[in-house]
């Protein structure tokens, strides 16, 4: 065994066969095997092992510098874009410029676009990544730890090394990964690091000598950092400290950057989509006008104003707009967005996979129902009676049921049976008998001895038992009965344990194991950890709009699919932890489409089906709440926990939920669905304009003798149509696009680009024709015209199209956009045709209009409303899709 390795080149995938090995090493020689003694490691041996493996500390992730967001929040394609226009802009247009003649315009456009786009996205950011470092506080404490030379003493858990031998008391958090080598009823929970909520007894040796597989979590004589003791006392070695034991290993995956999201990557191929696209036409209309005009400059300043025009520089700022909105829509349904992009992944999100415990379950065993042993219900609560004594009346540790029966008989305000009987005895539970006896006394001075625990092993103390009112032998006809009786109860998801009792004893005290015996089976106690009352219906609701629910907990299965089945979920494909770990790579990714019930599942193999879903190019969301979820959480593209989760959990979610109402989930479904569609909106609307008028500019540069629009008036336009998109996040979207999952789609955004951009270039033409023929707008004197009615003819087609696009209905009949769409769109649309009229516009070379105009204006806008909406329905039925 070689302690040693390289603190440079720490290793923090977690050594199963390590842990395994040191779980079967015999008690003769575990202290060699782990190369320490009986009284502990030299002073000289713990220095040189820190110098090996450092402090035992967890790694956590450091507060990010505020400078350093701030700055990668420019890290965008199209704020690069606009940065180097701006550049471009401001040496062209003001340091090149004569004296008097600089033109600021330009720059201060593209300027505020770019610093308000990142602003919001820096405080966003900031805001998100405002967690406390939860990990560092869940394992700052101090143990007792036993050195060779000083003997016993207190030290701060970061300073243990392999080795080290430390002694453990109840309320104790165990400070490194430990192999068990004394113990006194040492009952440990894992609730966070499995997800099972009884406590576990632990004991120096496995049951099985030659233990090899199967789950780590389940050996005997092995406690892992983070888990606590509940009651006993005990002695072990440390094995592994830092980021090698379990929760470390656990942890690492969770720091620096996190798997990037179904979100993300969609943003990304849009975004290099359309930069493309002006990196393919910018430099065609520059050699254009470069050839057909003979002014290169000119052409190449015009080239430039064009780039901006196509460059959606609203895009960064919409996307925040939507999900901040979205956002602050969660936080009045008590859900904190911890990752705005989550918002929109929520929509996106066709599978959602979640734990059990605490998250679909209340977290908290109920006494469900008591019985006689016949299987009659126990009218008159005899069996409650003689369960609440047991409970009441042990010293020893009270775990999660004897609390469930203790908080039952106080709802139903029947404490005071107590005081008629007085305890004699009690022989305490064991995980070998697993069953634990009182001995009780009433005013009469009959005494009886009441004894609870496992079925089969109370079935095998019972020679009598109570069917139809009498009691009878028990035979094996009856045995078997009770057998059937409780194995019905575990199907339904129960922990079933079984009531016997034995009175009038003559024994005055010391009673032991050896009286449990020729006792009276008289009933069953059922407990389970209900569903929450809202996972069923959240799950029918997940279902209607296209979301796919699986369970991946670390429960045993019987359990695990009795609370499927309560909450809805077919749990007829099912797959265990130590199946996924014996089965082949290639037959698990089959396998793991179809199942919907994963139990047993170690916390590594619930991020490796995650990763296997995402590869399959699902949206995956999880759902959990404890230590063992935290790696889950990182890898799903939405990770979501509840306010009762664990420190590391919430750290690692993308979305938390105030309340127990799982309800939200469906809230969190359709608000991400409208975020996308308003999202995808403003990328369809201005795609398909810029592509548009991308022809319009190409076919007018081609046969004008001047350019079809000064540079300044392209901007000033520009800047019009993205005020008149600002509002789109305030938009509805059609009941019919929230009822299933949405993704980016490329092909689509290039197809929709290709089919609907051209239309508004037919009626740019037509524009063209009209100021060039009726008008008279023909030759370089008359330019300002022609620019005049092709601004306001371009702008009000472009604001237009928002409500053309925004619904595959017929707009303002079928489906109205909401009051501040509209208000905006007509006020950039009023604003765009008095510019022409105003000192402003003959400013910057634009001029009145005649009234003649503006009967064509009309008639055109018109015709290029019905001609989308026409174009609209046959992309609708040969594609099956709008938004």
């Amino acid at each position: 065994m070689k302690w040693k390795k390289k603190l440079q080149q720490p290793q923090y995938a977690l050594n199963s066969e390590k842990v395994f090995l040191t779980a079967t090493q015999p008690a003769k020689s575990v202290y060699s095997y782990l190369q320490t003694t009986r009284l502990g490691l030299t002073r000289a041996e713990v220095e040189d092992r820190q110098l090996t493996y450092g402090k035992n500390e967890v790694v956590h992730e450091q507060k990010k510098n505020p400078f350093i967001v701030f700055i990668k929040t420019f890290i965008n394609p199209f704020i690069g874009v606009l940065t180097g226009l701006a550049v471009i802009s401001l040496v062209i247009d003001v340091l090149m410029a004569e004296p008097g003649e600089q033109e600021w315009t330009g720059v201060v456009i593209i300027a505020v676009m770019v610093v308000c786009s990142a602003i919001l996205r820096f405080w966003q950011e900031w805001k998100a990544n405002e967690a406390t470092d939860s990990l560092m506080k869940m394992v700052k404490n101090t143990c007792l730890v036993k050195r060779a030379g000083s003997g016993e003493e207190e030290l701060d858990i970061t300073e243990l090394v392999p080795g080290d031998i430390v002694f453990l008391a109840a309320g104790d958090m165990i400070p490194a990964d430990l192999r068990i080598i004394e113990s006194k009823d040492l009952f440990i929970s894992q609730a966070s690091l499995t997800g099972e909520s009884e406590p576990i007894e632990k004991f120096p040796e496995v049951k099985e000598k030659q233990y090899r597989k199967g789950s780590i979590v389940e050996l005997d004589n092995i406690c892992y950092m983070g888990s606590t003791v509940i009651s006993g006392a005990a002695k072990g070695i440390v094995f592994e400290t830092g980021n090698r034991t379990f929760l470390g290993t656990i942890a690492h995956n969770l720091t620096g950057h996190r798997a990037t999201t179904a979100f993300d990557k969609g943003i990304s191929k849009v975004s290099l989509l359309l930069i493309r696209f002006m990196l393919v036409m910018v430099p065609f209309v520059f050699f254009i006008n470069g050839f057909t005009k003979g002014d290169w400059f000119e052409a190449f300043i015009f080239a430039i104003s064009v780039a901006v025009g196509l460059t959606p520089e609203m895009l960064p700022m919409i996307v925040t707009a939507n999900l901040s909105k979205g956002a602050l829509s969660m936080s009045k349904k008590k859900t904190i967005v911890k990752n705005l992009n989550a918002i929109q992944n929520f929509g996106a999100m066709n599978i959602l996979c979640t734990d059990k415990t605490g998250t679909l379950t209340c977290d908290k065993i109920v006494l469900e129902k008591y019985i006689n042993a016949d299987g009659s219900n126990d009218e008159s609560k005899r069996i409650l009676r003689h369960a609440y004594f047991n409970s009441y009346f042990q010293t020893g540790l009270k775990n999660l049921m004897d609390k469930a029966i203790l908080s039952h008989v106080k709802e139903l305000k029947l404490e005071h049976l107590k005081d008629a009987y007085t305890k004699v005895d009690e022989i305490p539970f064991d995980f070998i008998r697993r069953r634990m006896s009182v001995v009780i006394e009433d005013k009469q001075g009959k005494r009886q001895i009441i004894t609870k625990g496992a079925v089969e092993e109370m079935l095998s103390i019972c020679s009598h038992t109570e069917f139809n009112g009498e009691v009878q032998s028990l035979t094996d006809e009856l045995k078997v009965k009770a057998q059937k009786i409780s194995e019905e109860m575990n199907r339904k998801g129960m922990r079933v344990l079984a009531v016997a009792q034995k009175s009038y004893i003559e024994k005055v005290g010391n009673f032991s194991v050896s009286d449990e015996k020729e006792m009276v089976l008289i009933g069953f106690l059922a407990f389970l950890d209900p569903p929450k009352p809202s996972a069923a219906e959240a799950i029918k609701q997940l279902h209607e709009y296209g979301v796919e629910v699986k369970i991946l907990s670390g429960d045993n299965d019987i359990v695990v699919k009795a609370i499927g089945r309560q909450v809805g979920i077919d749990t007829s494909y099912s797959l265990t932890g130590p199946d996924i770990e014996n089965m082949d790579e290639t037959i698990l990714k089959e396998r793991v489409k179809t199942t919907t019930c994963f139990s047993k599942l170690t916390p590594l193999q619930k991020t490796q089906i995650i990763s296997i879903l995402q590869e399959q190019k699902n949206t995956v969301g999880f759902l959990g709440d404890g230590i063992n979820d935290a790696a889950a959480l990182r890898q799903s593209d939405i990770g979501i926990s509840v306010d009762s989760a664990v420190d590391i959990a919430k750290e690692s979610a993308d979305i938390i939920l105030l309340e127990k109402d799982l309800m939200v989930l469906e809230d969190g479904v359709l608000e991400g669905r409208k975020t996308f569609g308003n999202i995808n909106k403003y990328i369809k609307m201005t795609a398909s304009s810029n592509f548009g008028n991308m022809f319009s500019v190409m076919f007018a540069s081609a046969f004008l003798p001047f350019l079809p629009m000064m540079p300044i008036h392209l901007l000033i336009q520009n800047l019009l149509y993205d005020i008149s998109q600002t509002t789109i996040p305030f938009d509805r979207m059609d009941p019919e696009f929230l009822r299933k999952p949405r993704k980016w789609d490329v092909s689509d955004l290039k197809r929709f680009m290709i089919y609907i951009g051209p239309i508004s270039s037919i009626f740019d033409i037509v524009t063209y024709l009209v100021m060039w023929h009726v008008f008279g707008c023909n030759s370089p004197e008359h330019q300002s015209l022609f620019q005049s009615g092709w601004f306001i003819e371009g702008l009000l087609s472009q604001t237009l199209i928002v409500h053309m696009i925004r619904t595959r209905k017929i707009p303002f009949i079928q489906s109205r956009a909401t009051w501040p769409v509209i208000g905006m769109t007509t006020l950039v649309m009023v604003i765009g045709i008095v510019i022409p009229f105003t000192s402003f516009g003959a400013s910057i070379g634009l001029q009145a209009l005649p009234l003649s105009y503006f009967p064509w204006l009309v008639g055109i806008l018109l015709s290029y409303c019905v001609l989308t909406q026409l174009v609209k329905n046959w992309y609708i039925r040969k594609f099956s899709g709008w938004l």
